[in-house]
């Protein structure tokens, strides 16, 4: 099967991997917008998970070709390969309506039930509220859609199991991704889920081209060309060639600018606060179910069905794309001082407002103490024209941005819905925003 993607042209599916992709599981995603609230900000940005979903797969399989190319073709090598795509393909499979924005109507991890050997250690006996990471897991490990990987366990040996252990970041099992005595695991989790993954290499793009800015360029191919294997006791880590730091660096800059100028703009971060409003005083109208099978239908049509029924006064905001007027901004910490004045007096005075803060920084793997969050170090290769003296640094040992950058960059905004104060209580509000 081949697909005609916008960003990265012809895509082809391998015929063991179509059952997956027409499954119930994975079609729902077509319902899902990669961008939530963005496209009613930015018209075009009507784009899915589906389609992502694909796409992060495709960059995913020529991230692999590029590393294994020395590699002599084996029934193991095909097997990783496989795996680590449908790792690819799926990470976002668990996801609920408006993406991210839902995820506080999730029940408690408990009530999934997903198998024991599905979950990590630390989630083993602990509650807490799910994620669409977990729905994820379920839906691999435990549900209806398990029959679609009926191919790809036949033809290349794939365990369910094993794509889960990629998407979540963690398995006791590493002899499956070892070839000639070294564990790929690592280096494949973090072509999933790392600072460079597959799945930012696309949607930078992707979000680029659909908000018709272009915030998210960077050189892809390059990028994919200087991925390195960097073998640390006996386990393979991600690493990129040093000439190839300036790149990574406008990689990095590139998701920076789209979250401070598209995700992070007032009025999609808005409407996501209405929706919160929303959930809060209308507790018993929308509940995501535990239940996998019936998660299926919901996506972001059965969610804005509910809320253009609902007499709520948040919902019908939200269906007729009206946020309160923005009454300020602060940048720094002068104007948040002011802010949180204005706030004071709003609140003392009983007026409803809705305070937004985002708060973006360069990196979560990485900070100005050069610990990695992530247990996983992304690596840099300094290549000579003897391979004996190459030398490998971690990253953030190679390029000064995580330094510069080591502080979040903070929006605070305040709305308020303008038209219902009177007169004086008007003047009032803008005396104290223009002090």
């Amino acid at each position: 099967m081949e697909i005609r993607d916008p960003v990265h042209g012809s895509i082809h599916i391998l015929d063991e991997e179509v059952p997956i992709i027409r499954d119930d599981f994975f079609q729902r995603l077509r319902n899902i917008k990669q961008l939530g609230f963005s496209e009613f900000v930015f018209p075009g940005a009507t784009h899915n998970r589906f389609i992502h979903s694909i796409g992060v797969m495709n960059v995913g399989e020529r991230a692999f070709d590029k590393i294994f190319k020395r590699f002599t073709s084996s029934a193991d090598l095909m097997r990783l390969k496989e795996t680590f795509k449908l790792a690819c393909l799926l990470h976002d499979i668990g996801h609920a309506p408006l993406s991210h924005t839902t995820e506080i109507v999730m029940p408690n991890l408990k009530d999934l039930k997903i198998p024991q050997e599905f979950l990590s250690k630390k989630d083993i006996g602990k509650d807490r509220r799910a994620t669409h990471e977990d729905y994820t897991i379920k839906s691999i490990a435990d549900s209806s859609f398990a029959k679609s990987f009926k191919l790809v366990e036949e033809s290349f040996g794939v365990q369910r199991k094993y794509i889960a252990d990629l998407i979540r970041g963690h398995t006791d099992h590493h002899d499956y991704f070892t070839i000639e005595g070294i564990s790929y695991f690592p280096i494949l989790h973090q072509l999933v889920s790392s600072e460079l993954d597959c799945d930012r290499m696309d949607y930078l793009l992707r979000d680029s081209y659909f908000c018709g800015v272009s915030y998210g360029g960077y050189d892809l191919d390059w990028l994919l060309d200087n991925l390195k294997i960097c073998i640390e006791d006996d386990k393979a880590y991600l690493g990129i060639t040093e000439r190839s730091v300036v790149t990574f660096d406008d990689f990095l800059l590139s998701r920076y600018h789209m979250f401070v100028m598209v995700y992070f703009h007032y009025r999609a971060v808005c409407l996501e606060q209405l929706l919160y409003k929303y959930f809060e005083t209308a507790p018993t109208e929308y509940l995501i179910p535990a239940d996998i099978e019936s998660y299926v239908e919901h996506d972001d049509h059965f969610l804005m069905k509910v809320l253009r029924n609902s007499k709520n006064k948040y919902a019908q905001s939200i269906i007729r794309n009206k946020i309160p007027e923005k009454i300020y901004e602060s940048f720094n910490d002068q104007q948040l001082a002011q802010l949180n004045d204005v706030q004071k007096w709003l609140s003392e005075n009983n007026i409803e407002f809705i305070r937004c803060s985002s708060r973006g920084r360069l990196s979560k793997y990485y900070s100005d103490q050069e610990i990695p969050e992530s247990k996983y170090s992304m690596k840099v290769v300094r290549e000579t024209f003897d391979s004996t003296l190459s030398k490998t640094l971690n990253i953030n040992e190679s390029t000064d941005l995580f330094q510069k950058f080591s502080k979040s960059h903070e929006i605070n905004r305040l709305h308020v819905n303008m038209e219902e104060l009177t007169d004086s209580t008007k003047n009032e509000l803008l005396k104290r925003i223009r002090s």
